[in-house]
C-alpha cells in the first residue's frame, strides 16, 4: 500500500479569505440579478453537458445544518490537496490527472431492497429536494482538516424516494470503475471500484449529505464530480466520489479501506480522538493554511450522530 507524506502547503500560495469573499458576494449578487439561475431554468439546464462542467454556478439556500464560527478552507486548497485515488495517490494527482475526466452523461443506479429501483440522472436527482450550501467540518484520517462549503442535497431525500423495503438495514455505495479516465485504477492500490456503506440509519441522518458542488458551483472533477457523499462526523475517506450506485441490503457491505487494512480502517470510521490509527494519534488535527494544532472533537463536534452508537463500544466499533 502506498501512503504519502502530508506536505505543507506555503502561506504564499492560500488565497486571501477576503478575495474568496468578495467573489462568493458577486456570485449571490448574479444569481439575484440573472432569472437564468432561477431553480427551475437550473434544473432544465442540468441535463445537458454544459451544466454538469465544473464551475456551473448553482441557486441554493443557506442550510441550518451548516457549521458556524469557521473560517472556510479557500478554494485552491480544497481544489489542489485531495485523497481521490482513482486519479493517483499523491495530494496534487486528482487535480493534474482529473482535467479531462467526463462526467456527463451520468447516472446513478438506486437498487437492492427497495420498492422503486431506479437509475436518476443527475438532474433528477436535484428535483428531489432544495439545493442547499452545508458548511461542515472535514477531517481526514491523516490528521488534517478543511471547512468546506458544500452545495447538495440530504440523503435521505434520494433514500426515501425508492422506498427501502423493512429487511434493508444498511446502503452500500459504489463509484465509476474506468481506467481509461482513471489512471489511478491501474494500479492495485485498492480493489476498484471504491466501495464504501452504511448503516440504514446513518444514511437517513440529516447531515449525511449528496453534494453536487461546493462555493457556490458544481464539484470539480477532482473532489468527486458529478456527485460524491459527504457524512462530516466521519473521516473523510468514507465520503465516497463519482457515484454510480447505491443498494440497499440486509448484511454489513464490504468498505474498501476496510478490505484493504481491516486493523487500521473500521466500517463505522466515525472521527473518535480516542481510537488512535496504528500509526499515529488521532488525538489533534492540523487544518490546512494553519500551522498549529488543535483538539481533534469527537464526531468532528457534531454531537447529534451520538445517539446513533449509543451502547455501542466505540473502540471495538472503529
Amino acid at each position: 500500500m502506498l501512503f504519502k507524506k502530508q506536505s505543507e502547503i506555503p502561506s504564499s500560495e492560500i488565497t486571501p479569505k477576503s478575495a474568496y469573499l468578495n467573489r462568493r458576494s458577486f456570485l449571490v449578487a448574479a444569481g439575484m440579478a440573472g432569472a437564468a439561475l432561477s431553480a427551475g431554468k437550473l434544473i432544465t439546464e442540468m441535463s445537458s453537458p454544459l451544466s454538469v462542467n465544473a464551475g456551473t454556478k448553482l441557486d441554493f439556500k443557506k442550510s441550518d445544518l451548516s457549521t458556524h464560527g469557521e473560517e472556510l478552507t479557500p478554494l485552491k486548497d480544497i481544489t489542489s490537496y485531495n485523497n481521490f485515488y482513482e486519479f493517483g495517490t499523491d495530494k496534487s494527482d486528482p487535480y493534474q490527472n482529473a482535467t479531462k475526466f467526463k462526467t456527463y452523461p451520468w447516472t446513478v443506479s438506486v437498487e437492492g431492497l427497495v420498492g422503486k429501483p431506479q437509475k436518476f440522472d443527475v438532474a433528477s436527482i436535484l428535483k428531489l429536494a432544495p439545493l442547499e450550501e452545508r458548511v461542515f467540518r472535514m477531517r481526514c484520517v491523516e490528521g488534517w482538516s478543511m471547512v468546506i462549503p458544500w452545495i447538495g442535497i440530504p440523503l435521505n431525500a434520494l433514500l426515501n424516494a425508492v422506498k427501502p423495503q423493512a429487511k434493508a438495514k444498511f446502503v452500500a455505495f459504489e463509484s465509476l470503475y474506468d481506467p481509461s479516465q482513471m489512471p489511478g485504477q491501474r494500479i492495485g492500490v485498492l480493489n476498484w471500484p471504491y466501495v464504501e456503506g452504511l448503516r440504514l440509519d446513518e444514511a437517513m441522518h440529516p447531515l449525511a449529505t449528496l453534494a453536487v458542488g461546493l462555493y457556490g458551483e458544481t464539484l470539480p472533477n477532482q473532489d468527486g464530480a458529478p456527485i460524491r457523499l459527504v457524512t462530516p462526523w466521519k473521516y473523510g475517506f468514507k465520503g465516497i466520489k463519482s457515484i454510480v450506485k447505491i443498494k440497499f441490503v440486509e448484511k454489513q457491505p464490504p468498505t474498501s479501506w476496510n478490505q484493504a487494512a481491516a486493523h487500521e480502517y473500521g466500517f463505522y470510521s466515525n472521527v473518535n480522538p480516542n481510537v488512535d490509527h496504528p500509526r499515529w494519534s488521532q488525538a489533534q488535527e492540523r487544518r490546512i493554511g494553519e500551522f498549529r494544532k488543535r483538539k481533534t472533537l469527537m464526531f468532528n463536534g457534531y454531537d447529534d450522530v451520538a445517539r446513533l452508537y449509543s451502547g455501542m463500544d466505540l473502540k471495538a466499533n472503529y
